[in-house]
């Protein structure tokens, strides 16, 4: 089974996703022009819920009735593998913006749609790299419109809980917004960091309740305590 897996995903799968991320990319670009809360969202939304389906991932969404789809809030998750990008953008629930590394946007059509559907970059080579996360993000950022974070930075390479960086929560301090934990849980076991091969399998996304700024004394290290907490009492 694992070799016509294998040939399926390689010589059937990933042809039609090529093709499904260039038309995706190029509708985003030309829909942003008119509209990029929309554009930049909807579309990557259902190309992300197609990967997940033509490769056999399920995901299952748990703790949706935790948020108000008009409310606006920093949403953090663990990062377990490259199926958290579709597993967040697909199943979430929520119109957002992601904050990701600058860096992307050097990926053909892929960075030049992100720039378009207005995603918020972080230039990490950068001194005023936060400073300026922050001035892009106060322009997006309000009327149900929220922010994805993965924390930690970077995909694990265990399956465990690396360290979590500060700025996420320093940015919900700056505009006081809510923090939504989200535990991603599966991910790893589906496509970890060191393939490019899937595992068919089922992922659960866990939304907990919203912590308030003020609840944590607007301090981003009780925030990020309290957020990390959440996020590991749903992992297996």
């Amino acid at each position: 089974m694992k070799i016509l897996f294998f040939i399926y995903q390689w010589f059937i799968a990933a042809p039609i996703m090529l093709v499904a991320t260039i038309i995706t990319a190029i509708v985003t670009m030309v829909g942003c022009l008119f509209d990029s809360n929309y554009w930049g969202y909807y579309p990557a939304k259902w190309w992300s819920r197609l990967w997940c389906a033509i490769h056999f991932v399920r995901i299952k969404v748990q703790g949706r009735e935790k948020v108000d789809r008009e409310t606006s809030y920093v949403f953090v998750a663990n990062h377990q593998g490259a199926y958290d990008i579709f597993t967040v953008y697909g199943y979430l629930g929520h119109p957002f913006k992601w904050m990701m590394r600058k860096g992307i946007t050097n990926i053909p059509l892929v960075g030049t749609a992100c720039r378009a559907a207005g995603h918020i970059l972080v230039d990490t080579k950068s001194a005023g790299g936060l400073r300026h996360t922050i001035e892009d993000a106060e322009k997006k950022l309000g009327k149900g419109m929220s922010l994805v974070v993965f924390p930690e930075g970077r995909r694990t390479d265990t399956g465990k809980m690396g360290v979590f960086k500060p700025g996420a929560f320093r940015l919900a301090l700056e505009f006081g917004l809510p923090i939504v934990p989200i535990t991603i849980d599966g991910s790893y076991r589906v496509m970890p960091r060191n393939t490019f091969n899937v595992t068919p399998g089922t992922i659960t996304l866990t939304l907990h309740e919203p912590i308030a700024p003020e609840i944590c004394d607007n301090d981003p290290d009780q925030v990020s305590r309290k957020a990390r907490a959440a996020i590991e009492s749903s992992l297996s």
